[in-house]
């Protein structure tokens, strides 16, 4: 069985569902830290809050699929600009205390200001 979370209304800019739970799994699409000024909410001033913001998001999204953030095997990591890199890392091991999933970086460049977002593989609840 596949469960969608959060799928998309036919015709939606966002053509794909937050996460899909199958086979034990849950498989978060990328998101970057949330940001709408006008409710006042932004990303981050810093690569360490967006980083904080952006993994709040997906432990958001991993508790709506049955899931959680100690329960990831695999993160991708998606940055913006490789100086930022560091910094990213830094506040990133923060939130994996009980040991770091495997995970690869790359470079992406959608049409937005974020400096990094995250997608993963979690094992679903028991």
């Amino acid at each position: 069985m596949i469960t969608f979370i959060d799928q998309p209304e036919p015709g939606s800019p966002r053509p794909f569902s937050r996460a899909t739970r199958a086979g034990g799994l849950v498989f978060v699409s990328g998101h970057s830290a949330p940001h709408d000024p006008a409710a006042g909410i932004h990303r981050g001033a810093t690569p360490a809050e967006e980083v904080r913001n952006a993994l709040a998001m997906m432990a958001t999204i991993l508790a709506e699929a049955g899931s959680s953030l100690d329960r990831v095997v695999q993160v991708t990591m998606l940055i913006t600009d490789p100086a930022d890199y560091a910094a990213l890392n830094a506040e990133y091991v923060r939130h994996f205390p009980n040991g770091l999933p495997a995970r690869h970086t790359a470079r992406f460049g959608v049409p937005t200001e974020a400096r990094v977002a995250f997608s993963c593989i979690a094992l679903a609840g028991d």
